[in-house]
């Protein structure tokens, strides 16, 4: 459940927790691919100003081509989030604060999933710590061990 009804909070935080999947039309073009579903689990609760919080954890797992070697694989994501939801107009230059209009029914909580997503995309992912690359001058991928082109030795 990724909108709650306000009149739930009414009783406490509310669990929004679902799964969207990979070629959901949500993630059209952020640049992630992802490989399996993207799990969403947190809880929305209102502030003592009247603002709704949503604290909540985005996990799955992404196709990615490391920086150093170019291969492909899968990272794990898991994305901690924290946002506000507010009608406040005085809040809506902070960028973890999500606007809202009134009169507020409920609060829909996807906007924040496809932002945050694409802010915690890995920029410079590495297949491995220790990538050694590819050689600058034939390509070689130096994971497999020093190539055999010209000044070989300076790698």
């Amino acid at each position: 459940m990724l909108r709650v009804d306000v009149r739930e909070l009414r009783h406490g935080p509310v669990a929004t927790a679902g799964s969207l999947p990979a070629a959901d039309p949500l993630f059209e073009g952020l640049g992630v691919a992802l490989a399996e579903p993207l799990v969403i689990s947190g809880s929305l609760e209102t502030t003592a100003r009247g603002d709704y919080f949503w604290k909540a954890q985005l996990a799955s797992r992404a196709h990615v081509a490391c920086r150093r070697c170019l291969k492909k694989f899968v990272l794990p994501v898991t994305v901690p989030v924290e946002a506000v939801f507010s009608t406040n107009p005085d809040l809506q230059d902070d960028p973890s604060v999500y606007p809202l209009m009134e009169p507020v029914a409920s609060v829909d909580v996807t906007a924040a999933v496809r932002e945050e997503l694409a802010l915690a995309a890995a920029a410079y992912p590495l297949c491995r710590e220790d990538c050694a690359g590819l050689c600058p001058r034939c390509g070689a991928d130096l994971n497999q061990g020093p190539c055999d082109c010209p000044g070989a030795k300076a790698h």
